[in-house]
């Protein structure tokens, strides 16, 4: 596996997130669709010191950020920064929000409803999320690693005897597992369309024949870069506070050209699940994960029944 210059594991892991994948802002996004910007902003003035409720990408980011625990201030493992389309008057019940959860966001945007996405490269972040489907689609066309977060529909909480709130399994390991899908995610989407013009005989022929042809990256190979180089900083034997895994819809013989792909870009995967067409919810639930991305959304849809999904609107997949 090739090794990491220091310099390289000291850059931080950036990710950009959308006020609205952070925080459950829907009864106001409704409000402001509903009435307008002028009944939005009264709402969020009015309530600025009543304190938001985690959203979707919240267990994710707080997770991330307790990396930096033990980092020295001027070199966090993780920064997370947060791209509102707010004015930065109604999003000051986002930052006391923030402050509230304890959470150490010190950079942010707010664009009074313009587009967020094109802040995202200029702030260096390796993966943008947000709970907005055009902002992702715009960022990806832009080379930007992105991803549509989507409401969980599995009960992402437990209530203990007294009544309160309990921790998931996921929160109590601490362990921050991301899991993906290979085609159109990792890598390009050579394969679907192989699949889509001939059939699954001619994918499996496809990739036999090019089983020592490394596969081109798609739209999230840099984020995985930059998630490697961050496990890398950590011991290799799975105490690390990261873990990752590919799951996959491929099967035998279609597995060999992935390995050997990632092989050659010397990343590591903790886990490789190749499921030959079984539906992923319950494995990555078995798995825990923390969050999963996939280009279709037939899988985010049995994914998001047992996890946080995060929809990739890229490739052949999603051509409109």
């Amino acid at each position: 596996m090739n090794s990491i210059p220091p310099t390289e594991i000291q850059r931080p892991l950036v990710i950009a997130i959308s006020s609205r994948a952070l925080f459950d802002l829907e009864h106001s996004h409704a409000l402001f669709e509903r009435e307008g910007v002028e009944a939005y902003a009264a709402h969020q003035i009015g309530n600025e010191e009543s304190v938001l409720t985690p959203g979707i990408g919240f267990p994710l980011v707080r997770k991330l950020l307790a990396l930096n625990e033990d980092a020295p201030p001027e070199s966090p493992r993780v920064e997370v920064i947060l791209l509102s389309r707010n004015s930065s008057d109604t999003g000051l019940r986002v930052f006391n929000s923030i402050q509230h959860h304890g959470l150490d966001i010190r950079r942010a945007t707010f664009t009074s409803g313009a587009p967020t996405w094109p802040y995202v490269k200029p702030f260096g972040a390796h993966l943008f999320l947000s709970a907005n489907a055009e902002s992702v689609r715009n960022a990806l066309s832009h080379g930007i690693a992105a991803a549509h977060l989507l409401p969980s529909k599995a009960d992402a909480t437990t209530t203990d005897r007294r009544g309160g709130r309990a921790e998931t399994t996921r929160e109590a390991t601490g362990q921050i597992r991301i899991a993906f899908d290979g085609d159109a995610v990792l890598f390009d989407d050579e394969g679907e369309r192989v699949t889509r013009e001939g059939g699954l005989e001619a994918f499996a022929r496809h990739e036999r024949e090019r089983a020592h042809e490394p596969l081109s990256g798609g739209p999230f190979r840099g984020f995985l870069d930059a998630l490697h180089r961050l496990q890398a900083a950590y011991p290799a034997d799975g105490t690390g506070p990261i873990r990752t895994a590919l799951v996959t819809a491929r099967s035998a013989p279609a597995h060999e050209r992935v390995i050997r792909t990632l092989r050659e870009w010397g990343i590591r995967l903790d886990e490789a699940l190749f499921l030959g067409g079984r539906p992923k919810g319950p494995f990555l639930e078995a798995f825990g994960a923390d969050i999963f991305f996939d280009d279709s959304m037939h899988n985010i849809e049995s994914a998001r029944e047992h996890v946080a999904a995060g929809h990739v609107p890229h490739g052949v997949a999603n051509d409109k």
